[in-house]
C-alpha cells in the first residue's frame, strides 16, 4: 500500500476522519477537568494519570486531524475547490496550533503540587499571557481549527461527495461548543461529529481507489490550450 499514492492516501484520509474525531471525544471524556474542579491545577493534581492521558489523546487527535483534512480537501478538486483550499488551510493551522498548547498541561500539573491553586492560576497566567505566546499559538490560530473544519465539510458537500446534515452535525458540536464553558456540555458537543465524520470516514474507504482517482484532474485538463 506504500507504493500505491490513491491507496494510501484514501485508506488514511478515511481512517483518520475515523480516528482523530474519536480520540478528541475520548480526551474530553477521559479530561478529569470535565467533570472536576474547573481549576486544572487542582483537577489534574487529584487525578494526574488521567490528565496526562487526555492531553496525550488531545495531541494525537489534534496532529491527525490535519492530515484527515487534506484528504477532504482532496474531494473538493472540482467543485468548491477555493472554499476547500481556505477551509482545509484553517483547519491545518488551528489543530497543529492546538496541539502546541497542551505543553501547558503538565505545567499546570507541576504548579498546583507546589502553590495553591490561586498562584498556580496567576503564575500561569502570567506566562501564557506573553505576547509571543498570545500571537504565536494562540490568537486567532487556536480557533481556526473548529471553525475551519465545518467549514471544509461544507465544501465537500458542495463538492457532493456528502449530503447537507454532515456539515450542519460538525458545525453543531464545535461550533456549539462555543457557547458553554468546558466541561460536561463540551463532551456532549464533540461527540455529536464523530458520527458525521467517521460516516465520511467510511464512505471514503468503501468508495475504492479508481472513485478516488477521478477527483485528480485528467492530463487533459493540465494541458495548455493549442494556439
Amino acid at each position: 500500500m506504500l507504493n500505491d499514492q490513491v491507496t494510501f492516501r484514501r485508506v488514511t484520509a478515511g481512517v483518520l476522519l475515523i480516528v482523530a474525531p474519536l480520540l478528541q471525544a475520548i480526551a474530553v471524556f477521559v479530561d478529569p477537568g470535565t467533570w472536576g474542579d474547573d481549576r486544572e491545577a487542582v483537577s489534574f493534581g487529584a487525578n494526574p494519570a488521567l490528565a496526562q492521558a487526555q492531553s496525550a489523546l488531545y495531541h494525537w487527535s489534534w496532529i491527525l486531524m490535519p492530515i484527515a483534512a487534506l484528504g477532504l480537501v482532496h474531494l473538493t478538486r472540482r467543485r468548491a475547490t477555493r472554499l476547500g483550499h481556505v477551509a482545509g488551510g484553517m483547519t491545518v493551522i488551528g489543530y497543529i496550533s492546538l496541539s502546541g498548547l497542551l505543553l501547558s498541561d503538565p505545567v499546570e500539573w507541576w504548579l498546583g503540587q507546589h502553590y495553591s491553586p490561586e498562584q498556580a492560576q496567576k503564575i500561569l497566567d502570567e506566562m501564557l499571557n506573553l505576547p509571543g505566546v498570545i500571537f504565536a499559538f494562540q490568537m486567532p490560530w487556536m480557533f481556526f481549527g473548529f471553525i475551519g473544519l465545518p467549514v471544509l465539510t461544507v465544501a465537500v458537500w458542495r463538492a457532493g461527495f456528502v449530503g447537507w446534515w454532515v456539515p450542519l452535525v460538525v458545525a453543531v458540536g464545535y461550533l456549539g461548543s462555543f457557547a458553554v464553558s468546558y466541561g460536561p456540555a463540551t463532551a456532549l458537543f464533540w461527540t455529536v461529529p464523530v458520527v458525521a465524520l467517521g460516516w465520511t470516514g467510511l464512505k471514503i474507504l468503501k468508495m475504492g481507489d479508481e472513485a478516488w482517482a477521478a477527483y485528480y484532474p485528467a492530463a487533459r485538463d493540465r494541458e495548455p490550450a493549442s494556439a
